[in-house]
């Protein structure tokens, strides 16, 4: 992984990425749905149906991209930078208080708690890696009951893939909470790209049905 320097001479790593890619796939496919819909309607259609159905578009296109495609968390040495469907958080490391995984992943920072949209939690997920905890345990306990025979147990316990990404988060936070480069505080910015194009298309709409 490369490296730059910062002005105090340590080096800072580019980010690391975290994302859903099964919510990249959902989306492309939901973009390339209403791309075919509203593009037959626009095409096909008569009277007010095309305007419709560019209204439609352009608020629904922004909502898809800002619920799958767009949920990213980016992680360096220094920083967290957590991208929602409609807001942009950066935390440095020394204002995190806790980065857990319960029912949805989340982020504590002064007294706040932000959802990680792109580390879904899957309990269908940490069950199975549950259940094969416990069996590696039996398989550990009857080797040891049992040295005679050999039994082939895993290395490393199954985790569920958002409390791996979790404990990663947490530890690069403990890490690096003393980096000069981690101090500050947390920063909230909303992404009015997403949300101007949304509002305009849906109220485009109501006017549009409202004269039809």
């Amino acid at each position: 992984m490369s490296s730059q320097q910062q002005p105090t001479g340590e080096p800072v790593y580019h980010d690391r990425v975290y994302r859903s890619s099964m919510g990249v796939v959902s989306g492309v496919l939901l973009l390339a749905l209403t791309a075919w819909l509203c593009g037959d309607a626009v095409l096909r259609g008569t009277g007010a149906t095309p305007w419709i159905s560019l209204a439609v578009a352009l608020c629904v296109v922004p909502l898809i991209v800002a619920f799958t495609i767009r949920p990213a968390v980016f992680a360096n040495d220094d920083r967290m930078r957590v991208r929602n469907p409609f807001r942009i958080i950066e935390l440095p490391w020394a204002a995190v208080d806790a980065v857990r995984a319960g029912y949805s992943a989340e982020v504590l920072a002064e007294g706040s708690k932000y959802q990680l949209w792109s580390v879904p939690v899957s309990l269908r997920e940490r069950k199975k890696a549950n259940r094969q905890r416990l069996r590696q345990e039996g398989l550990r306990d009857r080797e040891q009951r049992e040295p005679g025979q050999r039994v082939r147990v895993p290395a490393e316990p199954m985790r569920a893939n958002a409390d791996k990404v979790v404990d990663q988060l947490q530890e690069l936070a403990e890490r690096g909470a003393e980096r000069p480069g981690a101090q500050g505080g947390v920063r909230v910015q909303w992404s009015y790209e997403i949300i101007a194009p949304a509002v305009a298309g849906a109220a485009l709409l109501i006017v549009l049905l409202a004269t039809r």
